[in-house]
């Protein structure tokens, strides 16, 4: 029961991830063009090409705040790996439990200790 429920949410975090993927590509580019005017802007000699590169990046901050479903797709990732992480933490603990010479393995070894 436990296994159809962290399929449910992975289904939904994997649907919401792949609907926003357009935003998500967008934030990357305005955030990738944020950090090149601000870097360009700081190594600006004259008052002009700074002025230039501060309109740049004005522009390109306004382009990452147009693109907040990126969020979405940043939380529906993150959800993804969670469960992820779940799923296979429960493989492990079941291959753990039901291995009877796994366990003899272990018991044997701390009496030859």
């Amino acid at each position: 029961m436990r296994k159809v429920g962290l399929a449910i949410i992975g289904g939904i975090a994997a649907i919401v991830l792949l609907t926003h993927v357009g935003p998500l590509i967008g934030l990357l580019i305005s955030l990738v063009l944020l950090y090149f005017s601000f870097k360009k802007f700081m190594a600006a000699d004259s008052t002009f090409k700074k002025i230039v590169w501060a309109i740049i990046g004005v522009i390109a901050l306004t382009a990452s705040a147009s693109n907040v479903p990126a969020i979405l797709a940043i939380a529906a990732a993150v959800i993804l790996y969670m469960v992820y992480k779940k799923w296979n933490e429960q493989k492990s603990e079941k291959q753990d439990t039901s291995d009877p010479f796994q366990n003899f393995e272990k018991e044997w070894g701390k009496l030859q200790k």
